[in-house]
């Protein structure tokens, strides 16, 4: 059945007693049922030439016909933005996101962001509630890199949207952080919410904060630096950077949730002022990456599992502190 244009679809014996809005979305491969409720809504779609609700019941002989129309294009430019695709099929793509690159367009964002280079990348986009985008269903930080699925059509996005709010989806990550971390595993169960002073940043300590689950263990340690492989049960804003500062192990290079001056403190109790401070300069960015995502894929059932390998800033930064022994 085809994405957009006119179409005529009749009720089988064996389809009677449907709801109208279920048995279109049965025929529309790659559409959901609110999409298809919208169709019916708007009158895009009448039975047997007269305009019904979604919740009409459908009979054997019912002619439903009229006019899918094309995904409205969003007022987005896209752009030629180097992207490194981990895998693409007619639903989904995953990409391998780089430091600094920005998911989605907001105020001051307006361009330059994945979204803008999937528009470009993409020729097969299907349509997202009716507007012909990319559909987002998770997102990492600007300067957070690693692996990030995205759908190409409103199943797909419902479906995904679905694993991720039953927490179905598997979400591992490597975090460098600050202090020799003493336990080899643990988990930190911390509520989440705005921070009750500074509206930008995140708290443990908000009124309002909702249930937050971490688990880490420790995938190796320097002298005064630890890596931890990070796995999220849940998926609040900031929440690896929320969690490690409030273990009092803050991700190297976060600037927003590390303590004022932690470089001159670390320099002064290790005594190696000038080596620490050379080696942190060089972290431009918080050292943070979704290492591994698995998710079932949202047309074939597959349960599939895709890695990004250590960025090169971060790779970098950790052959420093090796060679300088810290």
């Amino acid at each position: 059945m085809p994405a957009n244009g006119a179409i005529t679809l009749r009720v089988k014996p064996s389809d009677e007693g449907q709801r109208l809005d279920v048995f279109v979305c049965s025929q529309l491969a790659g559409h959901t049922r609110t999409f298809a409720a919208g169709l019916i809504g708007k009158q895009h779609l009448c039975v047997n030439g007269q305009p019904k609700k979604p919740g009409y019941r459908v009979k054997s002989g019912d002619t439903i016909s009229g006019v899918i129309p094309a995904p409205v294009p969003i007022e987005l430019k896209a752009e030629p933005i180097s992207l490194d695709i981990l895998y693409e099929d007619d639903f989904i793509v995953v990409v391998n996101k780089q430091p600094g690159l920005v998911v989605h367009p907001a105020p001051g964002h307006d361009g330059g962001t994945l979204v803008n280079g999937l528009l470009y990348h993409c020729t097969d986009l299907g349509g997202i509630g009716g507007r012909l985008r990319p559909g987002i269903v998770h997102r990492l930080d600007k300067d957070t890199s690693g692996t990030l699925v995205v759908a190409k059509n409103d199943r797909a996005h419902t479906h995904l949207s679905r694993q991720f709010k039953a927490r179905r989806v598997q979400k591992e990550y490597l975090a460098l952080v600050h202090g020799l971390v003493k336990s080899a595993c643990g988990t930190i169960k911390l509520p989440i919410g705005r921070h009750p002073v500074d509206r930008k940043r995140m708290s443990t300590v908000s009124p309002g904060g909702r249930t937050a689950e971490t688990h880490w263990m420790v995938d190796d340690q320097f002298q005064g630096f630890t890596l931890l492989a990070v796995t999220l049960k849940t998926g609040r804003t900031h929440q690896i950077r929320v969690h490690c500062a409030a273990m009092q192990h803050p991700i190297v290079g976060d600037k927003v949730y590390r303590p004022r001056k932690l470089e001159k403190t670390i320099a002064r109790d290790r005594n190696q002022s000038e080596t620490i401070l050379q080696v942190l300069k060089s972290a431009k960015r918080q050292m943070l990456h979704a290492w591994r995502l698995g998710f079932t894929h949202p047309h074939s059932g597959e349960w599939m599992l895709f890695e990004s390998p250590l960025p090169q800033d971060m790779a970098q930064l950790i052959k420093k502190i090796r060679k300088a022994g810290l």
